[in-house]
């Protein structure tokens, strides 16, 4: 039986393979967690199809595959027991007159994508990463390389044949390469490397300093630099703000907000609440509740691009940034306008404990239509966040810092805090992002000390 790397969401394309908890030959039973696969979204456990052994490994720790695509083989039950059958006569047929197979497992071949193209494109990449080969060697032809390999070995100009594989089944990996370019390649090339270049001499030369041309002339990696690997979550991460970065044109607003009664109201029933629900009331779970309903008002801000139309969700799920152990997180509150302040306090609690101890499920981060952050926990006053690719808008909530404003014709002492705003311009103008913000205003200033918590 093979098994495929299940879709998880519509937006989720492909996954990352981060560890195998099973190896080849292990026995696993139906549900058993197999490997850890990393997505856009969440890390998962990926659970045993059927009970039966590991047969083979198809896809390596830290290679990045589509979903659908197949991981790994297992030999079940039922297949064990087909194979310990007798062999038939081939020169007898059976009475029905039928084989009593459907097809043969083949391995080491490439997945066809459903237009087709997936194989005549792995072969195209299989040809032009591997070396002409003689009919001498006939096991180096067969070999197959996965395409950060691949590129990898094309850029250093590394015969793969040449290089020993130390993963699965005698794969070929990224740190194999790493480890061939350092040992055979990078020795010939330093001392040219180190040799000093020559500049001509010009009437209009500017002196540098012996600290700065040593700064500037540091190698890569020396003792005055750390290279640090990127881990499977930060390149998700990276890859996903470049992408927001690159296709929204955004724009930025800033609007200040008095929460005076806000921190009024949260301190008078914090201690009493934590006591019968549990969990602790924040500031964040009635600015969900204030962002919801202003959201209803303004559906353009919970919607997101479409190419030629514009999406406007009918419900609203706001997502909370997370910083995790590694790497911010995005669970999501759904359907955030239907709960109380007291509901979303609990729910917060909830994704939040989960998300740091990286207990949250697929469906904990999938159809967020709107994305709340909370950068004042850092101590922040105002920032500038990276919109959540596909959505609309992203919205933070500063620090609520105490100081002297203007109330009527007096002076007066008073709790502030800042909302900042980063939305899509295709799809709003400054004035539907304004609507949107004076309509968070509104309510947060409105909270009285006898607002409604349940």
């Amino acid at each position: 039986m093979i098994i495929e790397l299940p879709q998880v969401g519509e937006s989720v394309t492909e996954g990352t393979i981060t560890q195998w908890l099973k190896q080849v030959g292990d026995r696993v039973e139906k549900y058993d967690v197999i490997a850890e696969v990393l997505t856009d979204k969440v890390s998962m456990e990926l659970p045993a199809p059927a009970a039966g052994v590991l047969t083979e490994i198809l896809a390596e720790e830290g290679q990045t595959v589509p979903m659908g695509a197949p991981i790994a083989a297992i030999r079940t039950e039922s297949e064990a027991e087909a194979d310990s059958q007798p062999a038939s006569d081939p020169a007898q047929p059976t009475q029905s007159g039928s084989i009593d197979r459907t097809g043969v497992l083949l391995k080491d071949v490439a997945p066809v994508g459903p237009t087709g193209s997936g194989a005549l494109e792995s072969a195209a990449a299989s040809q032009a990463a591997e070396p002409p080969t003689s009919v001498a060697n006939p096991d180096a032809k067969r070999r197959r390389y996965s395409p950060a390999v691949t590129r990898l070995a094309e850029r250093h100009g590394v015969d793969l044949t040449q290089v020993s594989g130390t993963g699965i089944n005698g794969r070929i990996t990224r740190k194999d390469v790493l480890a061939f370019i350092e040992i055979a390649i990078q020795p010939q090339t330093a001392p040219a490397a180190d040799a000093p270049t020559a500049t001509p001499a010009t009437a209009d030369t500017t002196a540098v300093s012996p600290d700065a041309a040593q700064t500037q002339s540091a190698p890569a990696g020396s003792a005055d630099e750390e290279r640090v690997p990127l881990s499977a979550v930060r390149r998700m991460i990276a890859a996903n703000m470049v992408r927001s970065a690159s296709e929204i044109p955004a724009a930025w607003s800033i609007t200040e907000v008095d929460v005076s009664g806000l921190v009024r109201r949260r301190e008078a029933v914090k201690d009493a609440f934590r006591q019968r629900e549990g969990v602790n009331i924040t500031y964040l779970a009635f600015v969900v509740k204030a962002v919801a309903q202003s959201l209803k008002e303004n559906p353009l801000l919970n919607s997101s691009w479409d190419g030629d139309a514009i999406l406007l969700k009918k419900r609203v799920n706001i997502g909370i940034a997370v910083a995790a152990p590694d790497g911010l997180v995005v669970p999501v509150i759904r359907d955030a306008d239907t709960l109380s302040v007291a509901g979303i306090a609990k729910r917060v609690a909830d994704l939040t404990l989960r998300a740091r101890q990286g207990r949250l499920g697929v469906e904990d981060v999938q159809f967020g239509t709107f994305t709340l952050n909370n950068t004042g926990a850092l101590g922040s006053v105002a920032s500038q966040p990276i919109i959540n690719h596909p959505q609309a808008a992203i919205l933070t909530t500063e620090a609520i810092v105490k100081r002297p404003v203007v109330v009527g014709d007096a002076i007066a002492i008073r709790s502030m805090m800042n909302i900042c705003l980063t939305f899509d311009h295709r799809i709003m103008d400054g004035a539907e992002a304004s609507a949107f913000t004076n309509a968070v205003k509104r309510r947060l200033e409105a909270i009285a000390d006898d607002a409604g918590i349940y």
